[in-house]
């Protein structure tokens, strides 16, 4: 027994102390992986593990020195995708380029619906406050629209789709809060003109029922409380389940205009809208929204049902205004226009007309008739202290030749119907001297309205 047993541990230490031959395994006759096979494979374990320009390095390699590989369009969008994961203002700009650039050398791949959602997926990580610039917002937004109608069936539409929503959130809360501002400081002509492009652009917007509720406040204090009823009828009809429903149920039963009935499919969306679950903030995360520059809560009460709005911002501007160069003031879509006109050789009169601020209908309502201006009503003064958007007006020296820079037009030249808060204007006089100087006829603020101008 001691003889085995001396026996297999001389063979047991002669085991222990071989040395096994190292194999190349570069040169070894069982190593088939092609050597662009062997880059790809390295650099995705590089960029797996965080060493993005490493990984870099190696697909830009395989590129450069195999242009027929067949993990060429792999190792473009796999920098593409190191440049996004990796953050950073100027490495986002980079993939935002190299996704595109994907998207042109390979179209027709399935990965290049993959590139165009990357796109907007970098303007959407980009993405701040409602109320601070809003330049990656609206790209996000463009993309998106891209890429659903480019591909409409792809199994990433219903991601694209969400994400749509959430950026129309952030961009009709930001209109929804400078509106909220004016109609605080009851600058009314304001208000309506961004209310009005919420409520036109946004129907999936959280809060659109308290526009719709303050463009009836407008409407109603004005002469023309007519044009209120449009907006009182679409929180009935549109926002069934709102609890603004039945203060514009009485609103409607006090200007003599008949209830409309909740619509079928608006009952079905408010209610999908209130069942649907949605993200908690944190309560740890709360103190944070200080410094916090992205969007918080927007994300979370944006829509999670409803086709999101797909036609671009400048197909949907019809009724707004459009400053452009030159001293001209254009109407958005067909609009009214404004002329203002002085007669050579009398004195330095102006004239004015707002614009077409007609609440915008849908196929169901009867748009309100047009209110036509009062005969009776009191000349214009050329004394407001702001002049209202959009309206124009110019004057001559007493005998001089009118000139075309003596009208002032916006649009098209026909009769606006005029508000009751667009009556200010901008005039010049002109002095029997022959001096053409204006005069500032704005008030000064005084006191501590130069520091707090509300």
């Amino acid at each position: 027994m001691t003889g085995i047993f001396l026996l297999s541990a001389t063979q047991s230490d002669a085991q222990i102390f071989h040395k096994k031959k190292k194999v190349n395994k570069s040169t070894s006759a069982e190593n088939t992986a092609e050597p662009d096979k062997i880059l790809y494979d390295k650099a995705m374990a590089d960029t797996k593990h965080g060493r993005q320009e490493v990984g870099r390095l190696n697909l830009q390699t395989l590129i450069n020195t195999y242009p027929d590989s067949d993990y060429l369009a792999k190792a473009k969008l796999a920098i593409a995708d190191s440049f996004y994961k990796e953050g950073g203002t100027a490495n986002l700009t980079q993939a935002i380029q190299a996704y595109k650039d994907f998207g042109i050398f390979f179209p027709m791949m399935e990965e290049a619906a993959y590139a165009q959602l990357q796109v907007a997926m970098t303007h959407y990580k980009q993405m701040e406050k409602p109320d601070r610039d809003r330049t990656h917002v609206r790209a996000a937004e463009e993309e998106f629209q891209t890429f659903l109608s480019k591909y409409p069936n792809d199994k990433l539409a219903s991601k694209a789709e969400q994400h749509l929503r959430e950026v129309q959130e952030l961009l009709a809360e930001g209109d929804f809060r400078i509106g909220y501002y004016y109609f605080v400081k009851e600058d009314k002509k304001a208000a309506e003109s961004r209310l009005r492009a919420v409520v036109s652009r946004y129907p999936l917007y959280s809060k659109s029922d308290q526009a719709l509720w303050m463009l009836g406040n407008l409407w109603q204090s004005t002469e023309k409380k007519e044009l209120a009823a449009p907006y009182y009828a679409r929180i009935v009809r549109n926002y069934p389940l709102s609890p603004l429903v039945p203060g514009a149920k009485n609103r409607l039963k006090a200007l003599g205009v008949p209830v409309p009935q909740p619509d079928p499919q608006a009952v079905a969306w408010m209610t999908a809208e209130q069942n649907a679950p949605r993200p908690h903030e944190a309560f740890i995360r709360k103190p944070l929204r200080i410094v916090q520059t992205g969007p918080g809560q927007e994300l979370q009460a944006a829509s999670r049902f409803g086709k999101p709005t797909m036609t671009p911002e400048s197909e949907s501007e019809a009724g707004i205004d459009i400053l452009k160069g030159g001293s001209q003031a254009r109407v958005g879509g067909g609009g009214t226009g404004i002329v203002a006109e002085v007669t050579p050789g009398g004195p330095g009169a102006a004239t004015s007309s707002a614009e077409n601020v007609a609440p915008t209908t849908d196929g169901n309502e009867a748009a309100p008739a047009t209110v036509q201006p009062d005969p009776n009503a009191p000349p214009a003064t050329a004394t407001a202290e702001k002049p209202a958007d959009g309206a124009a007006a110019a004057g001559t020296a007493d005998g001089a030749p009118k000139t075309d820079a003596t009208t002032a037009t916006a649009g098209q030249a026909t009769d606006a119907p005029k508000t009751d808060w667009a009556t200010a204007q901008d005039a010049t006089q002109a002095g029997t001297n022959g001096n053409n100087k204006k005069e500032s006829t704005s008030k000064k603020k005084k006191g501590l309205r130069k520091i707090v101008p509300w």
